[in-house]
């Protein structure tokens, strides 16, 4: 245990002469070095890109293949919907496993290994002579995107400090709806096949940089790997400050843990962070999310934008725009704030969807979801079309504010370091589970609870984001992993948090 002369985050006996009042870890990090920290970033969230490619691949990919002339190859509409949501079911299986290999091998070799089924699935998909080779392709990259969701977010968390691990861990929810739009722009101009080529291209280059990028100095240290981790901080943090700083305030916490039993969940640092991830991605995805962004072409043909490559792109470029806006204002506004405004945003956009769904209904008893989105019975309509257009882009402005990439940062944040392999894992599983569930059940609640019932549910699952964020999610703004583990413990410092 560090004592508090030599430690960087509470002793003062290295703090350079000039700088009055600042505190241990401001002095410390004004002198790191981020250029280094930034290109380890930048290789981690290829994977996260190649993830964004694979989720985008189904929506140009779809329309070409339903029109195939190979009968072999052509899909009717319940094949489509296996083909794009059959990634869910394989992502889910890749968090359970990347769970697994996080914490055996490392959240580096995790990466590297990763990028094989990527590779692999679209080989499948290039060289597919039935159905069930394009199935079996995009298991394997659900399989990848699932240990990516899972690792990437860990590994950034693990190498950032505190001044720029909210910026640097939205990058990852950037990334994605960069590699979202990547596939609908190329999409456009690309045939299927060479579009899954162009898909084998981003998780290459990441093994490529991977290879010459360190370990996480937290990993290493857990593995008693002391002087691998200083030789990771000094790449990470530039040669003008003392590394061993850092590396004695991590180990104060790594030599305390060990593996984790089961028994462990009644520890309030275990269960408390636990519960908040699991319910932080259950309600990311029963936002309506999925369901928005399934019926945002429709939406915009009954507005009279019959392109429907436009249509996405336009989609795609709002998520990105609105994504880069939260990574740059999180370490300043913080985690809590912006998840209360996206919240309010999401829930009042889709009351907005429900009104103009119940205005549009043919008739109360008619509760066919299917007739109800005709533009044929909806011609008249088409006046109200600018509040269909405006609930959607507002929904989509507000999932990308807060509840798309703040999910995914908190979890890589609230877990102590011998739990974020299981816990982690539990959470990528929960997501996609419930983005498998709202993809092939939706169709069921728009006749169960007709449209604007269930955009009515919606807006009221989004008021309950709301209620949970400001009730039990903590502001993680500017503190390291360390201090966030020691709030769970219980030894709550009002100041901190």
């Amino acid at each position: 245990m560090p004592s508090e002369e030599s430690s960087p985050l509470l002793g003062t006996r290295h703090e350079p002469a000039g700088i009055q009042g600042a505190s241990p870890l401001d002095v410390y990090l004004s002198r790191v070095q981020n250029r280094n920290l930034y290109l380890a970033t930048f290789a981690a969230v290829l994977g996260p890109l190649s993830f964004g490619f694979v989720l985008g691949y189904s929506s140009p990919t779809i329309p070409a293949l339903k029109q195939s002339a190979n009968p072999a190859l052509r899909l009717d509409d319940n094949q489509a919907s296996w083909f794009g949501s059959v990634v869910t079911l394989g992502a889910a299986a890749g968090g359970i496993l990347g769970g697994y290999v996080v914490d055996k091998i490392g959240r580096k070799l995790s990466l590297m290994v990763c990028t094989l089924p990527y590779v692999v699935g679209f080989t499948i998909i290039i060289a597919a002579q039935n159905i069930w080779m394009l199935y079996v392709g995009r298991i394997l990259n659900g399989l990848a995107s699932g240990v990516t969701s899972l690792v990437v977010p860990i590994y950034i968390s693990e190498v950032a400090h505190s001044k720029v691990r909210g910026m640097l861990g939205s990058c990852v929810q950037l990334m994605v709806v960069i590699g979202i739009l990547g596939a609908y722009v190329a999409g456009t101009g690309l045939k299927w096949r060479w579009l899954a080529v162009l898909g084998s291209v981003p998780p290459c280059f990441m093994l490529g940089i991977m290879a010459f990028m360190p370990e996480t100095p937290r990993f290493l240290l857990r593995q008693h790997k002391r002087s691998e981790a200083i030789a990771a901080l000094q790449f990470l943090r530039g040669p003008l400050v003392d590394h061993e700083w850092e590396c004695s305030e991590i180990e104060a916490n790594t030599d305390e843990q060990q593996k984790l039993a089961i028994a462990e969940f009644k520890n309030p640092a275990i269960y408390k962070p636990f519960l908040i991830g699991i319910t932080m991605m259950f309600f990311q995805q029963v936002s309506g999310i999925n369901a928005i962004m399934f019926y945002s072409e429709t939406i915009f043909e009954e507005a009279n934008f019959k392109n429907s490559s436009a249509v996405t792109v336009a989609v795609g470029s709002i998520q990105v725009f609105f994504t880069a806006v939260a990574a740059l204002f999180i370490d300043r506004t913080g985690r809590r704030i912006l998840l209360v405004v996206s919240g309010i945003i999401m829930a009042i956009s889709a009351a907005v969807f429900g009104i103009y769904f119940k205005i549009i209904a043919p008739s109360p008893g008619n509760s066919s979801h299917i007739n109800s989105l005709s533009p044929a019975l909806m011609e008249e309509e088409h006046h109200l079309s600018w509040l269909a257009v405006l609930s959607l882009g507002l929904f989509i402005m507000g999932f990308a504010l807060g509840w798309g990439p703040i999910p995914w940062l908190v979890m890589s944040e609230i877990f102590p370091l011998r739990a974020r392999g299981a816990a982690s894992g539990a959470c990528v599983l929960t997501n996609w589970f419930m983005a498998f569930l709202v993809t092939k059940e939706f169709y069921d609640f728009m006749v169960l609870l007709t449209p604007y019932g269930t955009f009515w549910l919606f807006s009221a699952t989004c008021l309950l984001n709301v209620l949970f964020t400001i009730l039990c999610i903590p502001e993680t703004k500017g503190k390291t992993l360390e201090e966030i583990e020691t709030y769970f413990q219980g030894s709550r410092q009002p100041s901190a948090f």
